[in-house]
């Protein structure tokens, strides 16, 4: 049984623990795992800590193809039956024999050949269960965790639109406009109208993973499908996309600009990098209607 290698020192009385680590494996043929929980034991209290990743950031960009519903499920699960053993410890007096975290953790969670596994059993001495348990829980489990990035809004895309506009002293008020179906309807944050309706919609798929951008942008092609059934609008829609800043999800974004184009309206879709040929389309679409209007 593998021993801390750091403990807790000071004159203080110590105390034996034992721990193990959940893990998340990926690929039980080549073994690759991710560390996401923690079960630590100090008998002589009694007393049992825990702790789990609930968020799956960091998994997804080790492991981008994981089952995100299914690891929560999973991990919601460990939780209740960790739950369940502590209300017994307090119940029923569990600590009785030579019980290790081990045994603790496989009444939450049999050994089985699920992706969810615990680690061999370690232990140590220590003078303070909460102090240990978290400095266990930083070594094998958050120590190379990067703080969340901020992930960039629809509004993050439109802003560099909006100061190009006025670079460009185009004067164009734009406007809501709501395009209703027979059974559907969808609201465009800003348009204008000449002799048909120009809509201008930015969208950010900078988000957390590969079905979310996607999923975004399937809502909207279900949308405007569904509005297209029954309006009388003439309407060109433009999107101006903003890219994932997670490079691996570059593929899924592809994937999302090409479903934007299957929108059954007459539709153009920009990515962010092409912003200049943005601007001037709205400038010359701006331009030939003032043209007309002095005619």
């Amino acid at each position: 049984m593998h021993r801390g290698t750091w403990e807790d020192t000071g004159m203080t009385a110590k105390e034996p623990y034992s721990y193990v680590v959940l893990r998340y494996i990926h690929d039980v043929l080549t073994g690759e795992f991710v560390n996401v929980g923690l079960v630590m034991v100090v008998p002589g209290r009694p007393l049992i800590l825990t702790k789990s990743r609930k968020t799956f950031g960091r998994i997804k960009n080790v492991f981008p193809d994981l089952d995100s519903e299914s690891y929560k499920r999973a991990i919601e699960a460990i939780d209740r039956g960790m739950k369940s053993v502590q209300r017994s410890l307090k119940s029923e007096g569990l600590f009785k024999g030579e019980r290790t975290a081990g045994d603790y953790a496989r009444i939450a969670l049999p050994l089985d050949d699920s992706s969810l596994q615990w680690s061999p059993v370690g232990a140590g001495l220590t003078a303070d269960p909460q102090k240990t348990f978290d400095q266990l829980y930083l070594r094998f489990v958050s120590r190379y965790d990067r703080p969340s990035e901020r992930r960039r809004s629809d509004d993050d895309v439109w802003r560099p639109v909006e100061a190009k506009l006025k670079e460009h002293g185009v004067n164009v008020e734009l406007e809501p406009k709501r395009i209703q179906g027979n059974t559907d309807a969808v609201e465009f944050r800003h348009a204008w109208k000449n002799g048909r309706w120009h809509v201008y919609e930015p969208l950010s798929f900078d988000l957390s993973d590969a079905d979310n951008i996607k999923d975004k942008a399937r809502r909207w092609l279900g949308h405007l499908s569904a509005v297209k059934i029954g309006t009388t609008e003439d309407v060109q829609v433009h999107f101006i996309v903003g890219r994932p800043q997670n490079t691996s999800l570059e593929p899924a974004y592809r994937n999302a600009v090409e479903i934007l184009r299957q929108v059954p309206f007459d539709n153009k879709v920009f990515d962010e990098d092409q912003i200049e040929d943005f601007v001037n389309q709205i400038e010359d679409e701006v331009r030939h209607h003032e043209g007309r209007t002095l005619q």
